[in-house]
């Protein structure tokens, strides 16, 4: 007999004994605080381990006469003790307890098992590694990286050209945004009219540069620009900076402890529009997508005074407002809908001059100020940004944005048929817990016959090739 499937039965021997070990060592407890009955206390632990021994020994096999022997002979010990008409009060009392304890035990594990699945997605595969050593040893050895990037003022113009195809990203990882621009640009019908804003950190940026200055993405423009070079980024006109440097997860019970949600490259999305001034239009991508087909008429879709255009996510596995903010809250339950459907970032189209017109970055800060206690929400940018943006938000067909490929099954038609491809989820691409079935669509726009990564990654199955 399978026990795996046979304890899930409340009908079962393996069940059965589970539930007779558990009611016998109440009774023992209770046996045992009485001087008169130890040698019954005795008799019933001694049943205990051997029903214990019966099932570790078992393992995955359990053979169901040896089961049912164990049962009997429990069951007329339990029978006896219940002769001895124990206090009922007292032996519920110490069952509670068990129960209680297990129910720690089992909170406990799972915030383990949480944490351990964490650590695994923060690790940084030693290729993805090795690429930045080696990029940036690139960068300050070679001298004509630096000018190949730079350009000129016809790169100059193009980068505030409002008839081209802006998009922006924001990520310290190099391979992850190659792999946007990349399938940005080979699935693009106007490559040549493609321009990739990119911002990374100051550790990422040389590195970076060396990348993109040494590739070519089939004649697209791109810009690489430091965070740190943002001089009015700074605590006093951030409230969210202020945040992240004297965050306390001991004070919140967070135990979704993820360094990436507290970097300042996440939160630079709600400063698009001071980040490129001249610009009226742009399409914002994480640095978990891949990109399947043409975006170009996201540029043209009429977002009706709105200042963004998403897909919502009141569907299958994602839920409303409810999920991200804290409802106990009387200034969130005052003013938003619990059932509000939400929506997610990833590839969100933004009318800059609407958002300028509205001021939306200030109704961003207000949020922020009025969260300094994290008593509105804990981590993560998409809590403010259903703040930010509710009400401003023009719904986009679904295909435009397919989410869960980071985390769980997605209907396979809509992987097929989705423009845009969202590795949302702790399970990224370029990392060994990524999801297999998945896999496939990230890695077909990685190069691995490029010099740079044939140094740096394995060069068999795909599997172990970012291992």
């Amino acid at each position: 007999m399978n026990i795996t499937g046979d304890v899930l039965c409340p009908y079962s021997c393996t069940r059965q004994m589970m539930d007779q070990i558990s009611i016998a060592k109440a009774f023992v407890v209770v046996v045992s605080e009485g001087s008169s009955n130890a040698q019954f206390a005795a008799e019933l632990s001694a049943q205990i381990q051997k029903s214990q021994a019966l099932l570790t020994a078992a393992s995955a096999i359990l053979i169901i006469a040896e089961c049912e022997t164990a049962i009997r002979d429990m069951a007329l010990l339990l029978h006896k003790a219940q002769q001895f008409h124990y206090d009922s009060a007292t032996l519920i009392m110490k069952m509670k307890g068990q129960f209680q304890s297990l129910d720690e035990v089992m909170k406990s594990e799972a915030e383990k098992s949480s944490k351990y699945e964490q650590i695994a997605a923060e690790e940084l595969p030693k290729g993805l590694f090795c690429l930045s050593i080696r990029l940036t040893i690139q960068w300050f050895t070679n001298s004509n990286l630096k000018r190949d990037l730079s350009g000129g003022r016809q790169i100059t113009e193009k980068l505030r050209d409002n008839s081209l195809y802006h998009y922006c990203v924001f990520s310290d990882n190099i391979l992850a945004v190659s792999v946007v621009v990349n399938s940005t640009t080979m699935n693009s019908d106007y490559p040549d009219k493609v321009v990739f804003h990119l911002v990374t950190d100051e550790v990422n940026y040389a590195p970076m540069r060396a990348w993109f200055s040494m590739n070519n993405f089939r004649g697209a423009t791109i810009e690489v620009q430091m965070v740190e070079d943002f001089s009015w980024l700074n605590v006093s006109y951030l409230p969210v900076q202020k945040q992240l440097q004297n965050f306390n997860f001991s004070e919140t019970g967070d135990n979704n402890r993820t360094p990436n949600k507290l970097s300042m490259l996440k939160h630079l999305r709600f400063y698009i529009p001071e980040v490129y001034p001249a610009l009226e239009k742009i399409t914002f991508l994480d640095d978990d997508v891949v990109v399947q087909r043409d975006l170009s008429e996201l540029f043209s879709i009429n977002l009706n005074g709105n200042v963004m255009g998403a897909v919502d996510t009141c569907r299958e596995t994602f839920h409303g407002f409810h999920r991200y903010l804290n409802y106990s809250h009387p200034l969130i339950r005052a003013h938003f809908d619990p059932d509000a459907c939400g929506w997610a970032f990833g590839m969100n189209v933004f009318d800059l001059r609407e958002w300028r017109r509205r001021n939306v970055t200030e109704v961003y800060h207000y949020w922020q100020e009025r969260n300094a206690n994290h008593t509105l929400w804990k981590l993560g940018t998409l809590p403010p940004g259903l703040l930010t943006f509710h009400g401003l938000v023009e719904n986009l067909d679904a295909e435009w944005h397919v989410l869960g490929l980071g985390h769980t099954d997605v209907d396979p038609s809509q992987v097929e048929n989705g423009a845009v491809l969202h590795y949302n989820g702790r399970r990224k691409p370029w990392m060994k817990n990524g999801m297999d079935q998945y896999k496939g669509l990230w890695e077909k726009y990685v190069d691995y016959s490029h010099p740079m990564l044939q140094q740096c990654f394995m060069r068999g199955h795909s599997k172990e090739r970012l291992m």
